[in-house]
């Protein structure tokens, strides 16, 4: 059987999430994003296609690095305003049945007990459908908004975070047994109490006694994805995630990647099967050439360099210089911020650099053209890359959405490549791993506390400094 392409569409609960500028597209929703009907209406479209789930990228602070200000993300609505990701989900949830939802949060500024209750809540809400994204944080307004001066050094986070997934750890699969909730009502008993423990966890960063206050749901853990790259990263992945969302220049860096995360998976006991591996993905498609290009044109025309230089946080203000400048002349020249300009080539001008925000071939993983076109490129990038998956840039909502479901997945399924229909009632896990996995993996660091007496034992910390 040939391998199946796992897809989510790539969302954030915002005006501008990653494509800068598309939001004053007559045809664009982004503007409803406040509105429930928004996010419903997404919903039912994403269940009709068989997408996997929705995956909702996330922020806990503006990109005020450019031109030292907020002003450029405000104007053009990059990422500000936005809402919490996780409220919107109940409500996609509630009317849908098999699809399943991705939620960004960080293990930095905010303590785990109650997360863990609101994960187990959704979980439940969703008859677990749930995955969580695992990340820390790295914006430098993020860390002023909860209190710190600067951002938590980079790999410090990290060890933050192994810690705070082993308080999860013991909470969600070590403070209830299985057969905890019995609901006895001639002997008015909904709850064992013998089969509920404190988990008395005792760390460097974290003091939690626990109960967990949530019954036991259907998957426990959330499914745990993780974007990364770094050497941290890639060792945390190796303990901790199921699904990692990675990257590379070429073929060979993507393979690279992803060997050394299942190298780090086999490190720590597990079986690198246990982790799938998704990019993000953009997809242009349209029933002839001349509709890709009339796309092209009218989506190249909106791009807001501005708003993609200020995602970039980017320390030097290239508009304000000629287009002809080289790359050369400005670090010589140590403008502002001129130690960034290091990772473009020296030869190339300015003009060059800013084409590449405004242009939609600058990513790895693009493919524009007609069905058939799109899903050679989607094969090469199972059967080459050896992905398991993309997130779904989106464009347009709801066009990009709706051009991969009418145009792109019956092309995938003519050629075995994506499923015909949901397995009703399965698990988020259950989908990417198989039937019958609706929980964490017996070799995975976090099944460990399924065992009482395993709970109250000190973890071994990851060590990334």
């Amino acid at each position: 059987m040939p391998k199946q392409l796992h897809v989510n569409l790539f969302e954030m609960n915002c005006v501008s999430h990653i494509v800068h500028g598309l939001w004053v597209h007559p045809e664009n929703n982004r503007h409803r994003f406040n509105d429930l009907d928004y996010w419903t209406e997404l919903a039912q479209l994403l269940e009709y296609g068989t997408f996997d789930g929705v995956f909702l990228a996330d922020v806990i602070g503006t990109y005020d690095s450019f031109r030292d200000g907020p002003q450029t993300a405000l104007r053009e609505a990059m990422q500000i305003p936005s809402n919490d990701p996780l409220l919107v989900i109940p409500a996609m949830a509630a009317v849908t049945q098999n699809l399943g939802f991705g939620a960004t949060f960080s293990t930095t500024y905010e303590p785990p007990f109650a997360f863990a209750r609101r994960m187990s809540t959704l979980d439940h809400l969703t008859k677990g459908r749930v995955g969580w994204n695992i990340v820390t944080s790295y914006l430098p307004n993020a860390a002023r908004n909860f209190g710190h001066a600067t951002e938590v050094v980079h790999d410090h986070r990290y060890e933050i975070a192994d810690e705070y997934l082993d308080v999860l750890y013991k909470l969600w699969e070590g403070s209830w047994d299985d057969d905890a909730v019995i609901q006895d009502r001639e002997q008015r008993v909904y709850t064992d109490p013998t089969k509920v423990r404190y988990i008395d966890h005792v760390g460097e960063h974290f003091k939690v006694a626990g109960p967990h206050l949530c019954q036991p749901s259907r998957q426990r853990t959330p499914v745990l994805f993780q974007a990364t790259g770094s050497p941290a990263g890639i060792g945390f992945a190796g303990r901790h995630a199921e699904v990692v969302f990675t990257g590379g220049i070429d073929t060979a860096a993507v393979r690279a990647n992803i060997e050394a995360m299942r190298n780090k998976a086999i490190a720590h006991e597990r079986d690198p099967a246990g982790l799938k591996f998704i990019v993000m993905a953009g997809v242009i498609v349209g029933r002839t050439d001349e509709e890709v290009s009339r796309k092209l044109d009218s989506y190249r025309t909106l791009m807001s360099v501005e708003a993609s230089l200020a995602h970039q946080q980017s320390a030097v203000d290239l508009t304000r210089y000629p287009g002809d400048a080289l790359i050369s002349d400005l670090i010589a020249l140590k403008v502002k911020g001129w130690e960034s300009l290091q990772r473009y080539k020296p030869e190339w001008k300015v003009s060059t650099v800013l084409a590449q925000f405004s242009g939609f071939n600058r990513e790895r993983f693009f493919v524009a053209g007609t069905p058939t076109v799109v899903a050679d490129q989607i094969e090469k990038w199972l059967d080459e890359d050896g992905i398991d998956g993309i997130n779904l840039r989106q464009y347009l909502s709801f066009e990009t959405a709706r051009d991969f479901i009418e145009l792109v997945i019956p092309e995938l399924r003519r050629r075995g490549r994506f499923r015909e229909r949901y397995n009703d009632g399965e698990t988020l896990r259950e989908r990417l791993f198989g039937a019958g996995q609706a929980r964490l993996p017996g070799d995975h660091f976090g099944a460990r506390y399924r065992d009482a007496a395993v709970l109250q034992q000190p973890a071994r910390p990851l060590r990334f400094s």
